[in-house]
């Protein structure tokens, strides 16, 4: 398996990262291949801060072409979402939650069954601790993600899947990324 839309795609997925983590970047990698692949994206964030609009285009992002939402909380977030997916427009849609999120699980069962039904990838990206589990039993994908430096400019971004319900759990993921400028 790789860390692809196309793996992804049809299913609810997590992606939980501790304070020095790495989810914005491996999510944005996901939303690169989604928009190489043709697919509109919409990216839906529940917290107080989001990401860095410059940083996103100098790795490639079509701006653009990338739906931003800002909702409350993660409840709007999954609303939002489910009102993105039936339209039936986008091939990923990205809900920032941030930490000590929750999503009901009604609202987890319906972007289960719009992701199938519209081929998308639903992706949440929460923060977590390693102990700590998946958002609910509906999740079909969870990985935890890890940043290392390996250099002056360069990191190393590292996800372990923990959770997979179409394959054996603990595949990994990891590629080297440059820093944004200031980057220490």
């Amino acid at each position: 398996p790789e860390w692809s839309r196309a793996e992804l795609a049809g299913r609810l997925c997590e992606l939980s990262t501790a304070a020095s983590g790495a989810a914005l970047t491996v999510a944005f990698h996901l939303v690169l291949d989604a928009q190489m692949e043709g697919e509109p994206v919409a990216w839906v964030s529940a917290t107080d801060g989001t990401f860095f609009p410059p940083d996103a285009a100098a790795g490639g992002i079509d701006l653009e072409a990338l739906v931003v939402l800002r909702v409350k909380d993660a409840r709007a977030a999954g609303r939002a979402a489910d009102r993105l997916l039936r339209s039936g427009a986008f091939g990923l849609v990205v809900l920032d939650l941030g930490a000590g999120a929750v999503l009901p699980t009604p609202l987890q069962g319906r972007l289960v069954r719009l992701a199938g039904t519209h081929d998308a990838a639903v992706l949440c990206l929460t923060g977590k601790e390693p102990q700590q589990a998946s958002l609910g039993s509906l999740v079909s994908l969870h990985a935890r993600t890890r940043r290392r430096r390996r250099g002056t400019d360069r990191f190393a971004c590292d996800l372990t899947v923990s959770k997979d319900k179409r394959r054996v759990p603990g595949w990994s993921h990891g590629e080297e990324y440059r820093g944004p400028d200031g980057f220490c």
